[in-house]
């Protein structure tokens, strides 16, 4: 190595200033995973280079044995770790190592509070890598040159706010990061730490991690023969891909490894499932289920799919075409002998083999997550955090609707709470006699459905009613219309029909109330107007004077007002009014005169509207009619 050329010193891209500040403070307390993320991406930049060698043997130079080797001075105080893999390009280190170009970084940033014990979970979502190095080290030197490049680079900090880039000379490709370590890191310059740091977080690496052991020769005596020091390199972990060993040679804490390998996540993940495939369409398959989301999880148009491997040779990151977006959460490996080496990822997605292993992987996460479901805590957590993702799943993946609905959680009025999360399977099981359908409720929140006035009658008669309040529960209902032969049902929309739970005295008692209203179901339609597509009575009503409903094929309040949030022009829909023919206020309202029949008949109109979360087209002129009505 000559003397470096073409210097200059740069700024740390603003979001890595924050993140290094965060993280050196968040993380204190697990220092040890630089080793890991270090080697992850040495192991990584070993499977980048063997792919593209496919198409040209040349970048190997002769030397293909891909290693990573570690080595320390303990009077230095220093740390590297070396790898023979693709290196990179000056542009390659400014770009990687003075950046974070992860879309939707400024929002996760956001998250981000000073707060040591909060941070250091969310930093673990967002996956620290090479900048876990300032963790440990006070200053930070990498040298790389990429394979098939004259030109070698390297790149200084001491993570504070720049970095310099110099041009240098370097024989081998690769990558050497050397750490200059902290005064109150010396614990990592010692041989014996480092080799069980590699042995807890990276044995399951396939690329052989080395370390240097001095070996000396002894006499016949077996007394060392001075000067005959000699350094040999051993492999310390075990450097065989985890996934092709068979089930029962891996332990669990080797899988929890592995997962946080691949996925850069701190937490052990909540399950996983190890699968080999023979006959003809062969593959292994190692899918986890995380614990925690990352931060870019809703960006639909995010990285994300299974690692691909073909006969255990590395093909790409995020290979989305084998699960579908709905289970975008799955992390995991996919090693398979049914595809050409040399696809690109068009032709990946038009093979037919492509298609039926992702059938199959579909399942196999679905029954996964089925299993999981065993453990009510365990679910629930899942649950909590990628639940509104696998509601998704209905509308995307038709074939596998039923295995979805099964794992889909609600709240419902039978726990009365928005974190005790019921299956359908549970509410079909507490049915009453005779109820034919599944009855549920949009709003748009917890306390909103849960207070609706269109729950009363079923309070009354102990129906329960599942209680939607996500945003994205109004689409799901209308792709997930039935569950084991019972269709689903708003209960505010249409004619409610409880079906046998009502006997026909009720019936009858109904339509003979009904028609005695005639006449002032007929005064507030006048009255009303174009306001109202209809004024009818009602029987799903105990407490309320009013509500309103939409006709059976409209779409709900929630859905309109999320689309009109989104600058979606929607045809006017006009409400129904129902009235209760019990309630004192419909009674005051047959007895009031003319003049002021009109403004009560507006005023139960806009309460019902504001009772569904609706809002007023002028809320001036309601509060103006109050006020008159008080003061009467």
């Amino acid at each position: 190595m000559t003397t470096a050329t073409h210097e200059e010193t740069l700024g740390f891209q603003t979001e890595v200033k924050q993140l290094l500040h965060l993280m050196i403070h968040s993380l204190y307390s697990n220092r040890e995973i630089f080793l890991r993320e270090l080697i992850s991406n040495a192991a990584d930049a070993g499977d980048k280079l063997r792919y593209q060698a496919l198409d040209n043997d040349a970048l190997y130079e002769g030397d293909s044995d891909l290693r990573i080797e570690i080595e320390h001075d303990a009077e230095a105080n220093t740390v590297t770790v070396r790898d023979n893999g693709i290196g990179m390009t000056r542009e390659d280190v400014i770009a990687n190592l003075g950046t974070i170009a992860k879309s939707g970084t400024a929002e996760f940033l956001k998250q981000l509070s000073g707060e040591q014990q909060k941070d250091a979970k969310l930093i673990g979502q967002f996956g620290v890598g090479f900048y876990s190095a300032f963790i440990v080290a006070d200053e930070v030197t990498v040298r790389t040159r990429r394979a098939g490049s004259d030109a070698g680079v390297e790149w200084r900090s001491r993570g504070e706010g720049e970095f310099t880039v110099a041009d240098i000379d370097m024989n081998a490709h690769g990558t050497e990061i050397t750490l200059h370590l902290k005064d109150d890191a010396k614990e990592f310059a010692d041989d014996y730490r480092l080799r069980a740091l590699v042995r807890k977080y990276s044995d399951h690496i396939d690329v052989p991690v080395r370390m240097p052991r001095t070996e000396t020769a002894t006499d016949d005596d077996g007394n060392e023969v001075e000067g005959s020091e000699v350094v040999t390199w051993e492999t310390v972990n075990e450097a065989q891909a985890l996934w092709v060993r068979p089930k029962s040679e891996v332990s669990d804490d080797e899988y929890q490894a592995f997962y946080k390998h691949i996925s850069h996540d701190f937490s052990d993940p909540l399950t996983w499932s190890h699968n080999k495939v023979e006959g003809k369409l062969e593959y292994t398959s190692l899918l986890y289920v995380p614990e925690r989301a990352p931060f870019d999880l809703y960006e639909r148009d995010g990285a994300r799919g299974v690692r691909l491997y073909v006969q255990r040779v590395f093909i790409m990151d995020d290979a989305e075409q084998f699960l579908p977006l709905y289970l975008r959460f799955i992390k995991g490996v996919v090693d398979t002998k049914d595809l050409s080496l040399n696809v690109s990822r068009e032709l990946l997605q038009k093979d037919p083999q492509v298609d039926k292993m992702k059938s199959a992987l579909t399942k196999r996460a679905l029954d996964m997550l089925k299993k999981l479901a065993k453990d009510n805590d365990a679910y629930q957590r899942f649950w909590n955090t990628f639940g509104a993702v696998l509601k998704e799943g209905p509308a995307e993946d038709f074939a596998n609707r039923d295995k979805i609905a099964e794992l889909l959680r609600f709240s419902t009025t039978h726990t009365d709470s928005a974190t005790q999360d019921q299956s359908l399977a549970d509410y079909v099981s507490r049915m009453k006699e005779g109820q034919q359908k599944i009855y549920y409720i949009v709003a748009d929140s917890f306390n909103a459905a849960k207070s609706s006035p269109h729950l009363e009658i079923f309070r009354k008669k102990g129906v329960e009613v599942v209680l939607l309040h996500d945003r994205i529960d109004e689409w799901l209902v209308s792709h997930l219309t039935e569950y084991d032969g019972k269709s689903l049902a708003d209960v505010a929309k249409g004619n409610l029909d409880l079906g046998e739970i009502e006997g026909e005295e009720e019936k009858q008692a109904q339509e003979e109330t009904a028609k005695a209203k005639e006449d002032l179901v007929k005064r507030v339609q006048a009255a009303l107007g174009e306001h109202v597509q209809e004024v009818r009575v009602t029987h799903r009503l105990t407490d309320s004077p009013a509500c309103v409903v939409l006709s059976e094929n409209d779409m709900g309040f929630q859905m309109r007002r999320i689309m009109e949030a989104a600058g979606q022009p929607l045809p006017e829909v006009k409400p129904i009014l129902e009235l209760n023919p019990d309630h004192p206020l419909i009674s005051r309202l047959e007895s009031v005169d003319d003049a002021s029949f009109g403004d009560l008949a507006r005023i139960l109109l806009d309460q019902a509207i504001i009772a569904e979360g609706g809002h007023l087209d002028d809320p001036a002129a309601y509060v103006k009619r109050l006020n008159a009505m008080l003061t009467a």
